[in-house]
């Protein structure tokens, strides 16, 4: 099974992912943890964040995710995915697929700005910035939406629900 979670920059996507897998390898399960920003790193950062390079990283990751699901494996999965196509290949392509879609207001976001990406992106520094340059389309169908303008540990107590999504399938 793959979770997908997907959000603006700073929307906690890999705050909820560390508890999730943290949780499910405490109850001796084994699962895989892909990050859109160490993947990037680990292919060498060849790419740019423009909307040409963002579809194929996307891309990339979507094709792990299935190399890596027909191996057996689980995989909880924090990226930005800003293409609804990527989604809907990984609903086809998947044997498992469960999408959660963490609405973080793009004020809040900013205002936590955990990576600079927004101050850089206010001081001219970088642009493609999903959310402000680039579109960041809001998910149509996700398996579930956590509205994420609360404390973390309001986010976190979504970890065992989806927890029990890969628990559920074994």
């Amino acid at each position: 099974m793959v979770i997908w979670l997907i959000g603006l920059s700073g929307s906690g996507k890999t705050t909820l992912a560390d508890k999730i897998v943290s949780d499910l390898r405490e109850v001796g399960q084994t699962v895989v943890s892909l990050d859109g920003d160490i993947l990037r790193e680990l292919w060498g950062n060849d790419l740019g964040h423009d909307l040409e390079s963002r579809r194929e990283n996307a891309q990339r990751i979507c094709r792990l995710c299935q190399f890596l699901d027909q191996q057996g494996l689980d995989v909880v999965c924090a990226i930005l995915s800003i293409f609804p196509e990527s989604r809907e290949w990984c609903r086809q392509n998947l044997s498992s697929y469960y999408e959660v879609f963490i609405d973080a207001p793009l004020s809040q976001v900013m205002e936590r700005d955990v990576k600079g990406i927004y101050s850089k992106y206010k001081n001219g520094e970088i642009k493609n910035v999903a959310g402000l340059d680039l579109e960041f389309p809001i998910p149509q169908k996700p398996d579930l939406v956590i509205k994420n303008v609360k404390r973390k540990e309001d986010l976190l107590s979504h970890a065992p629900i989806i927890k029990n999504q890969i628990l559920r399938i074994k």
